[in-house]
């Protein structure tokens, strides 16, 4: 039986609004049991673990034969007692973990559901602002329940650009190198500490373009959907949706032609191999 996409949808945005609800009580116990991940500057908090875990169980308890992959460790596979027939959930359960352990107000719950294999259904939740993106592939995207409309984007020389930093200082370096040579080029630069907002204020018109490598398959979860299927950004809007793809396109053109792609201002180039 084909899994029921509006459904997929309500059952995310309920859990989303659910696990956004216990990160902002989560705010008033200050910064306890804060560990790192894969380098010093990758933290997690027992509040990425709790809305994961608070996720997890809502979903296995409306849908218990689905897969589940989070960016904090639960993983389980779909089994042939799903009623979906292959639906997996994609979930950062605290998109912006830095920004929140500062009470930087720019941080996200992130939910998506992929069926067969493709991202169908996504969700963003901002509970410091309450503002719900979603969206159902081939339906469009919807901020707060109104239709996500973008214009057509500006060329890149006018354009807002977002981008994002790895937590690897290596990587970090190369990133800045990037950054030196695209700013110049654009109206402006923002980094939100978010990808999953950022991507869904492509969508909304806040940014007009996005850029950042080395994402996960979370952090392209519940934001891809909607930053992807805004209206602005469908077949039916080409000259928008060219646009932007257009803005994407210079910028990793005037990468591919700059003199510091690869480099690390400052410091000589030296190989991660070991």
């Amino acid at each position: 039986m084909p899994a029921d996409l509006h459904e997929l949808a309500r059952l995310a945005r309920d859990v989303a609004r659910e696990a956004g609800a216990v990160l902002l009580g989560g705010l008033a116990a200050g910064r306890t049991a804060v560990e790192t991940k894969s380098t010093r500057t990758d933290m997690v908090t027992e509040m990425d673990r709790a809305s994961e875990d608070l996720i997890a169980e809502a979903i296995r308890a409306a849908r218990p034969g689905d897969g589940f992959l989070g960016e904090e460790g639960t993983a389980t596979a779909a089994t042939a007692a799903g009623d979906g027939g292959g639906v997996r959930w994609i979930v950062d359960p605290l998109d912006g973990t830095t920004n929140y352990l500062y009470r930087f107000p720019v941080w996200a719950v992130s939910v998506a559901a992929e069926v067969d294999g493709e991202v169908a259904v996504g969700v963003v939740y901002d509970p410091t602002h309450d503002e719900l993106f979603e969206a159902v592939v081939h339906e469009g995207a919807r901020h707060n329940g109104h239709t996500m409309l973008v214009g057509g984007a500006p060329d890149l020389a006018t354009a807002l650009v977002g981008t994002g930093f790895s937590y690897d200082a290596a990587e970090r370096g190369r990133q800045a190198a990037l950054l030196a040579h695209v700013l110049p080029a654009v109206r402006d630069v923002r980094r939100s500490g978010a990808a999953a907002l950022d991507l869904c204020w492509v969508g909304l018109g806040r940014l007009d373009a996005f850029y950042e490598r080395g994402l996960k398959p979370w952090d392209l979860g519940g934001r891809d959907v909607p930053g992807r299927r805004s209206p602005a950004l469908r077949p039916t809007r080409p000259p928008a949706r060219r646009g932007t793809a257009r803005l994407t396109r210079a910028i990793l053109r005037d990468h591919e032609r700059s003199p510091c792609r690869g480099k690390v201002p400052g410091r000589r180039r030296r190989s991660t191999a070991r």
